[in-house]
């Protein structure tokens, strides 16, 4: 059974746009209320931001871009424009300059496409992933600062489940005694934190339910409504706390660390690097978090959230 959404939200949604879509989505970069005028954005050229599709991505490269235009550059904001299936080979090939990823996720996604035995692919915590990654990206693309933000998989469950069954880690899901039905993308089937991984590691049987959401308001009803009782959702998810949901935590690393990372090409000069680097120093978890239900319950867009946001911190 397979339950389908009409937009998809998640970071490995399959409903993806061919590649060569992707400069015709190219958006218009709008006048920045917050740009000093103390460089013209001719100076500094134009850099092309991207982002999945996925809203919280979204916000974070609407973050970006702001950031830049507020320092004098040009941004060509071309967003919503599919998973790294699509985009990745678009910012291999230097068409986008600017995307906000995930470091773990990014870092295996690489590996599995060009393996490399000189970099560590099981490496699951925040610092030992990020230098997986900077070892795994090609020459032409940099990995900029991590930021203390995270929006990594996570099992989740309703709290009524986990306490019916003492659940608090992933490997404690050994306890249920009743069926259990995963609920995720198909593609969670063959990913390394998948139905499999919890057979072999921990011994736990299930069946697989196909919800092409990427964790969105689909999965959460079938979780909430126990037509499944395990459902893939990114731990920045305000739903979780908005349903009373419980992110089962995962000492083991069976899901490694998926911090918020800008990877750049290389016409991003040390300047422009700096000041999204700015932005990871100064985005946290909770941030994250406010501003995902800022889009998910109040309808806000992209633009007024980062908007806000960066008037929060004064970086610029």
């Amino acid at each position: 059974m397979m339950f389908t959404a009409i937009m998809k939200k998640g970071r490995i949604a399959t409903g993806v746009l061919a590649i060569g879509a992707v400069v015709a989505l190219a958006g218009c970069s709008s006048s920045n209320p917050m740009a000093t005028g103390s460089s013209s954005a001719a100076d500094k050229g134009t850099l092309v931001v991207g982002s999945q599709a996925y809203y919280s991505n979204e916000i974070i490269a609407e973050i970006y871009s702001q950031a830049l235009e507020a320092n004098g550059y040009t941004v060509d904001r071309q967003f919503q424009i599919g998973q790294r299936e699509v985009y990745l080979p678009e910012l291999e090939s230097g068409k986008i300059d600017v995307f906000p990823e995930y470091s773990g996720s990014l870092m295996q996604a690489l590996l599995k496409v060009t393996p490399n035995a000189s970099v560590d692919a099981t490496a699951s915590k925040s610092d030992a992933v990020y230098a997986a990654l900077v070892a795994a990206l090609p020459a032409n693309l940099k990995a900029l600062d991590k930021s203390a933000a995270s929006d990594q998989n996570s099992y989740t469950v309703t709290q009524a489940f986990a306490a019916a069954n003492n659940l608090t880690t992933v490997a404690s899901l050994a306890n249920v005694t009743t069926p259990i039905v995963i609920g995720g993308n198909s593609e969670l089937q063959t990913r390394p934190y998948g139905p499999d991984a919890l057979k072999s590691k921990y011994g736990i049987n299930s069946t697989f339910l196909a919800i092409e959401d990427g964790g969105g308001p689909l999965t959460i009803k079938a979780l909430v409504d126990n037509q499944v009782q395990l459902a893939n959702v990114y731990t920045a998810d305000p739903n979780i706390k908005s349903n009373n949901l419980v992110a089962l935590s995962d000492p083991d690393g069976l899901f490694v660390a998926d911090n918020v990372v800008p990877i750049v090409s290389t016409k991003v000069n040390d300047a422009a690097a700096a000041i999204l680097n700015k932005v990871s120093a100064a985005l946290s978890e909770a941030d994250l978090v406010s501003m995902n239900a800022q889009s998910v319950n109040d309808q806000m867009s992209a633009s007024n959230i980062a908007k806000a946001w960066l008037a929060s911190k004064a970086l610029f």
